[in-house]
């Protein structure tokens, strides 16, 4: 009998830009998660589930082995620091570039700039790197909006047109990483499923790289 697999992702781009990854390993969603309110989709093959979540927790429920495999964003993988986890393929998916940005006609204070993000632990990381003390403010959402009422000098987001950042009067500045998403698995399901997970991987690759 063949192990049973679930693998996580999240809905938006990632996930339309997975399924014919999928399709190409032989799985194909049943439901289409846009219109189906089920957080666990069926697929073509009874053994194989998907569940749908956020983009930020699909390494902390592969991590925990609530999922043998994943689909996330180098980004989010950067920021969750990767325990618990391989990270074997990268898909050539949903890239992007990961920027310090700002207004470019302010200059900031002269102290310790305030830098709004949702990647907190890669914004100190990559300051404390270089030397440069900053004070980081979590947001969730809108962070072009910090730096247009003061609230932050600068701002660390993926970007992907930068057309939301001219749109605000923002411009790129300081380039932090390249981006794509990278089908992740459970260190504990690598050792137990490893044929099928790597049947699913090898193939993944092949629709990757074509």
């Amino acid at each position: 009998m063949t192990a049973a697999l679930t693998i996580a992702l999240s809905k938006g781009r990632i996930f339309k830009e997975t399924l014919p990854l999928l399709a190409a390993a032989g799985i194909v969603p049943v439901d289409d998660p846009e219109t189906s309110r089920k957080l666990i989709l069926d697929t073509d093959q009874p053994d194989i589930k998907l569940v749908i979540i956020r983009a930020t927790d699909v390494p902390t429920y592969v991590q925990y082995g609530a999922a043998d495999l994943g689909v996330a964003g180098k980004d989010v993988l950067l920021e969750h620091g990767g325990e618990g986890l391989y990270e074997p393929l990268d898909l050539r998916i949903a890239r992007c570039r990961l920027m310090v940005a700002g207004r470019p006609d302010r200059p900031p204070r002269l102290s310790r700039p305030r830098i709004a993000t949702k990647f907190v632990n890669i914004t100190r990381r990559y300051f404390a790197d270089r030397g440069r003390q900053v004070e980081v403010i979590k947001l969730y959402g809108s962070m072009e909006l910090a730096p247009l009422v003061g609230l932050a000098d600068y701002i660390v987001d993926v970007v992907d047109t930068g057309s939301t950042l001219k749109a605000n009067g923002l411009m790129p500045l300081e380039h932090i990483a390249d981006i794509s998403s990278r089908l992740i698995v459970n260190k504990a399901a690598m050792k137990m499923k490893h044929a099928r997970i790597k049947a699913i991987m090898n193939r993944m690759a092949a629709a990757a790289g074509a």
